[in-house]
């Protein structure tokens, strides 16, 4: 897939007020400070579209991006904030919560995990409450040009031994980096395979 365009639309903070529901959708979700913005602009040769930041937290809408006028790119808040308060972290849930559970169009979540870190129990919980909720998700290893391609390799398997102890089926993986454009052919390709299926059966 060749990225032609990519316009910001808009920032909500209730699933209700998303664009109408005729297109396919892809949402982006990860731990704070998982790289989530930087792999977003890689994906669309836009190191401006969304909105970097070194401080956890900075997204905290719903953004809808459109791209090539075909299918939705969905910038979602991170989830395992320290610094944020209780009543703000349980808002936020409710939020992304509604937002999974409730989208119609939303062909797939993709889950960014920091491959420098070995398995962390925030990360398997979020995985572990998709595959409750039946909502269909792929994972995206971030950062893999910051540690050697062997620690990378090694904690891919920990994470996926650590999943295989409660699923029989492994997610789809794969590998990116947003500072040399590692995964980003792979990851437009599935979406454009998705795509595909979309448009010939919009009802499914």
């Amino acid at each position: 897939m060749i990225i032609k365009s990519a316009t910001f639309l808009q920032s909500v903070v209730d699933w209700r007020k998303c664009p109408a529901p005729d297109l396919p959708e892809y949402a982006f979700i990860g731990r704070s400070n998982v790289g989530k913005s930087s792999l977003i602009n890689m994906l669309v040769n836009n190191h401006k579209l969304a909105k970097t930041s070194s401080k956890p937290g900075k997204t905290q809408t719903i953004n809808h991006f459109l791209i090539n006028k075909d299918w939705y790119l969905v910038d979602l808040p991170g989830y395992g904030y320290a610094s944020i308060s209780k009543a703000m972290r349980e808002k936020w849930q409710k939020m992304i919560d509604d937002y999974l559970t409730k989208r119609e169009n939303l062909q797939l979540v993709f889950v960014l995990i920091d491959s420098r870190l070995e398995p962390q129990k925030i990360d398997l919980a979020f995985i572990s409450n998709l595959g409750e909720r039946g909502i269909p998700f792929s994972i995206i290893f971030t950062k893999t040009d910051k540690v050697s391609q062997a620690k990378v390799q090694s904690n891919v398997q920990k994470f996926y031994n650590k999943l295989a102890e409660e699923w029989e089926e492994m997610p789809f993986r794969l590998l990116s980096s947003a500072e040399t454009g590692k995964g980003k052919e792979d990851i437009l390709n599935y979406i454009e395979q998705i795509n595909l299926q979309f448009h010939h059966n919009p009802e499914s």
